[in-house]
Order: structure tokens, then C-alpha cells, then sequence
């Protein structure tokens, strides 16, 4: 008996050893003011086929949507430990037009340079495909074969955009923001979204649709409109994306809706035959963009869990509570489905103060990496975008409390 016990305790000892702790650290990757920039905004973060974290963002000079923008990124090649210093890295050689809807809006300049909504994708060979628009009335495609160091030469591809025009006059165009996805098949998905440009910061109304790849990048197509602009569906515009496992894909879509809840419509091929839209209750919408990526996929028994990020507030300081207004960005969480995204049963803070544009990333070890706007170091930071872009690295044990083990 004393023999049993011992080999018990011994056992009990080594698993309590062996247990991974819980733990989140946080760091500023960029910080308003920093390189002339008067913030930083749209963050984007994805990890490569070699494991080489990717972390982009607008630097904008004076912060406004239609200000003099440049894409910068930095890289990790430590699971984001440490970084590179930041490079721009979209350049359209030659002199630029001003979009003209730009030009009714007040302090616009035709000097300024807009560079908007970066979107990298991630393939699994081991290229980096990125897209940006230029004015938001432009779009290129260029692509890194070395995670992220070097990058082609931009290809315009904004004549994609045009096969929307029959369903969809826009004068305003625009890339996710965020990651794009590849699916199973091999297709490249790219959430986009257009504007008629007649409502405000001629940037509304809008709708939301995604373009595809099935050729790795050399050409695009336009799928259908996944999330019109209705009475109900309000000004639908940043969308996420994310394949389900059985093969379908689901857009996630900000909008300025009374209800204040996400949107979700769902496609087999992710660019046509989507299905109407609906509003997810589990999902708070304070009207912003947010993040979503897989983090398991249930294979040889194990779980399938889809993350998700953005500020889990409805509240307003200034306390009105009109349906539709924006309410704070504040109290940035992720969330956990287990049910491909039907419920949402985890939800953890990792800001509980200003929090705003998300974007969310798993590395080779399983740590996860959510790049946000925050307040930084300036507790009175600009509540548009925040004082820093912050990158948060933590565990599973410690979004779910020790209560979700893997696999």
C-alpha cells in the first residue's frame, strides 16, 4: 500500500510540474507620436508558414481616414517576443489623384497621400500575399516570398472592383481591414467592402462582399454582395472571415445597426450564394472592427475553437444611448466558440479601459496574439484609435482560466 501511495503522490507531483501556467504579457509595438505619425491605426497581425510573426498598421501624420497614410510593419521571428523596427512597405510610384469625394469633406488636402486597409494573408507554402487600397478608390495586390522582408513590385487589380458596379455603384472602395484567409481548397478570401461615398466621411452608406483568388495571387475575382445595406442591416463595412469545419466560410461584419450586434452571413464557395444575414446576440457591436482566426481544428479528437476579438461594450460615457450611435471603445476581450461559432461561452478581458481596432493571430506553440489600440502610456489617448498599438501574448490556460485543456 505504501508503494501505491508513493507512485500516486510521485504522479500527482509530476503532472502539477508538467501543468503549463497561465500567463499574458503586453508590450507597445507602436505608439503615437513615435517616427512623426500622430497615431497609429487599423492593426493587422498574421503568422507565417515559418512561423514569423507579421504586425501592420496606418502610421497617419495627422489621424484623420483621408490624411497623409503610410503601411508599416514589423517582424518577429520569436513568436512576438521581440521586433524589427518598422518599415513602409506599399509604395505606387508616380504622381497620385486625390479620390474626388474625398475633396467635399473639411481640412482634406490634395497633398496627402492616402494609403488605406492593408489585408496580409498567410499561405501555406510560405508566401505573404498583401493587398491596399490607394484613396480608397484604388487597389494592389503584391506578395513576400521571404516572410515579409522583401516585397514584389504592387499590381493594380482595382479593375476586380469593377465586376461589382452592376449590383453596386461605388465610389469608394476598400480592403478588409485585418487578415485575410486561405481555404482548404487553396482559394485566397479577401472581406472588402464599398461606399457610395454620400453619407459621412464619405465613407457611407456601404456593403459588404468579399474577392477571391484562385490562382495564388496572379488574379482576382469579385463574389457576390454578402451583406447589402438595408433598414435593418445598417452601413455593413469592416468584415471578417473565417472557414468553418465543413468547409463553409462565415463573414463576421461590423455595422451601425439598432440592435448593435455583429452580423453573420455564411457561403459554401466564401464568394457566392451567401445567406441572409443575421445578427449574432453573443456578439456586442459598439461599431468597430474586429479580429477572428481559428485556433484548433478538432482533428484526431481534439476540439475545434474559433477566437475572437473586439471592444465587449454597449455603454456610453457621454450617456446617450441613441440606437446606432457608437458607443465607447472600451474593454477589448476574446471571446471562445467551440460550436464554429454558434455560442460563445468564454469571454475574457484583456483591456478593460480603451480598447479599440483588433486584430487576432495563433502562433507554432499555440500563444495567442491579439494587436489592438489602446490608450498606451497617455490615459487621455485619442478614443478614435488610441494612444499605442499593443500586442498581447498569452496562453489558453489563461483566456479560459485553466478550465479548457489541450488539445
Amino acid at each position: 500500500m505504501k508503494i501505491v501511495l508513493t507512485l500516486f503522490w510521485a504522479a500527482a507531483v509530476a503532472c502539477c510540474v508538467n501543468a503549463t501556467e497561465p500567463f499574458i504579457e503586453k508590450q507597445d509595438l507602436f505608439v503615437a507620436g513615435d517616427g512623426g505619425y500622430k497615431i497609429y491605426h487599423i492593426p493587422g497581425v498574421v503568422v507565417t508558414a515559418k512561423g514569423t510573426v507579421l504586425a501592420w498598421c496606418e502610421a497617419r501624420k495627422k489621424g484623420g481616414d483621408w490624411d497623409d497614410i503610410r503601411i508599416l510593419l514589423r517582424r518577429s521571428t520569436d513568436e512576438g517576443k521581440t521586433w524589427s523596427s518598422p518599415k513602409c512597405i506599399a509604395d505606387v510610384p508616380g504622381p497620385i489623384a486625390k479620390n474626388p469625394v474625398a475633396l467635399r469633406l473639411k481640412g482634406v488636402s490634395t497633398n496627402d497621400v492616402t494609403y488605406n486597409n492593408p489585408v496580409l494573408i498567410a499561405d501555406r507554402d510560405g508566401t505573404v500575399h498583401m493587398l491596399f487600397c490607394l484613396e480608397y478608390m484604388r487597389c494592389f495586390y503584391q506578395r513576400s516570398d521571404d516572410d515579409g522582408v522583401t516585397w514584389s513590385a504592387p499590381v493594380e487589380i482595382t479593375k476586380t472592383f469593377e465586376e461589382f458596379r452592376a449590383a453596386y455603384d461605388w465610389k469608394v472602395l476598400a480592403t478588409g481591414p485585418d487578415h485575410g484567409i486561405q481555404l482548404r481548397t487553396g482559394r485566397l478570401i479577401v472581406p472588402v467592402w464599398l461606399s457610395t461615398a454620400t453619407g459621412g466621411g464619405a465613407h457611407r452608406p456601404s456593403v459588404a462582399a468579399t474577392i477571391y483568388s484562385d490562382d495564388h495571387g496572379k488574379t482576382w475575382s469579385a463574389g457576390d454582395i454578402a451583406v447589402p445595406c438595408t433598414d435593418d442591416w445598417i452601413n455593413p463595412s469592416e468584415t471578417i472571415a473565417i472557414e468553418l469545419a465543413d468547409g463553409r466560410v462565415m463573414l463576421n461584419a461590423r455595422n451601425e445597426s439598432k440592435t448593435h450586434r455583429r452580423l453573420v452571413t455564411f457561403s459554401a464557395d466564401g464568394a457566392t450564394g451567401w445567406s441572409i444575414p443575421k445578427f449574432d446576440g453573443d456578439l456586442l457591436e459598439p461599431i468597430c472592427m474586429a479580429g477572428i482566426v481559428r485556433y484548433s481544428s478538432g482533428k484526431d479528437g481534439g476540439k475545434n475553437r474559433i477566437l475572437f476579438c473586439n471592444p465587449n461594450n454597449l455603454s456610453r460615457a457621454d450617456g446617450k444611448e441613441k440606437p446606432g450611435q457608437n458607443r465607447d471603445r472600451k474593454n477589448l476581450s476574446v471571446k471562445i466558440s467551440y460550436d464554429e461559432g454558434k455560442t460563445w461561452p468564454v469571454n475574457k478581458t484583456i483591456e478593460p479601459g480603451l480598447g479599440t481596432y483588433s486584430d487576432i493571430a495563433v502562433t507554432k506553440s499555440g500563444t495567442i496574439l491579439c494587436f489592438y489600440g489602446s490608450a498606451g502610456t497617455n490615459p487621455g489617448a485619442n478614443s478614435f484609435a488610441g494612444g499605442a498599438l499593443t500586442l498581447a501574448r498569452f496562453n489558453l490556460e489563461w483566456l479560459t482560466d485553466g478550465k479548457d485543456s489541450h488539445p
